[in-house]
């Protein structure tokens, strides 16, 4: 390899939860780098507005409504992407929920099931969809969206950070079966990022002071932030890494 690129010209990367937040922050990272972008989630109307905002940057994107917890909407988006652009070089699974904010002894089976369908198994199978196209093309990326919860789980939260663990776990698996075939599996794990998502913390002002007091740069993130590791792992400027999970947290782990 000759000098560093962060350039996607000429790849298809596919966003999942990519109507909004993180997953429209990476999308627009994607386009800015040059690739052509397939952005799904549940709700068409969401995505018809963020591809507006992408075209307007001068991407090619294609808005496909799916959910992720559903393995048939799965198989039928990875089709639908291959038959739009012809390929799929990038995945990133980012589409996410957490129904249930409580006390893990009075956590309901409902929003287990939920939050287990759409966080793990979600991730597994739409990888799975992904892989079976980068083995035909002979390459390719994926990138799993975590969480820092994921390594240090918290009260009220143990299911998504049950789930975001698996994610780590089923990253660095894969990472190792898939590198035969040149592709290469990695996470972000985020912090406290300033989304839709997080509004529950980010706009409450005592968690707001307790995040922003528990992270060393003092401040809590921006979706942009998580973009430049998503870009750097859809890169050849990352052609060494693979099972790695990079965590952009403002330094709450170190």
């Amino acid at each position: 390899m000759s000098g560093i690129d962060f350039r996607l010209d000429g790849r298809v990367a596919l966003v999942t939860g990519g109507s909004r937040g993180i997953g429209l922050a990476i999308a627009r990272g994607f386009v800015q780098a040059g690739a052509r972008v397939v952005i799904s989630a549940r709700k068409m109307e969401g995505l018809e507005k963020a591809a507006r905002e992408l075209r307007e940057l001068g991407g090619e994107v294609a808005p496909i409504a799916c959910n992720t917890g559903n393995l048939e909407q799965i198989r039928d988006l990875a089709d639908r992407a291959l038959e739009t652009y012809g390929a799929i070089d990038v995945l990133v699974n980012n589409a996410g929920t957490n129904p249930y904010f409580g006390p893990a002894v009075e956590a309901p089976e409902s929003a287990w099931e939920k939050t287990l369908g759409v966080n793990l198994k979600g991730y597994f199978f739409m990888a799975q969809a992904a892989a079976r196209v980068m083995v035909r093309q002979g390459g390719g990326r994926i990138i799993n969206i975590s969480s820092m919860i994921g390594y240090s789980n918290s009260p009220m939260t143990v299911i998504y950070g049950i789930t975001k663990a698996g994610v780590i776990s089923m990253t660095r698996a894969l990472a190792k079966e898939l590198a035969p075939h040149n592709i290469r599996v990695n996470a972000i794990a985020p912090g406290f990022v300033a989304t839709d998502f997080s509004a529950a913390v980010v706009e409450n002002p005592q968690l707001h002071a307790s995040v922003v007091a528990g992270t060393p740069l003092g401040r809590i993130g921006e979706a942009d932030e998580v973009a430049g590791a998503a870009v750097y792992l859809a890169s050849d400027a990352s052609s060494y890494v693979t099972g790695a999970v990079i965590t952009v947290d403002g330094g709450t782990l170190a």
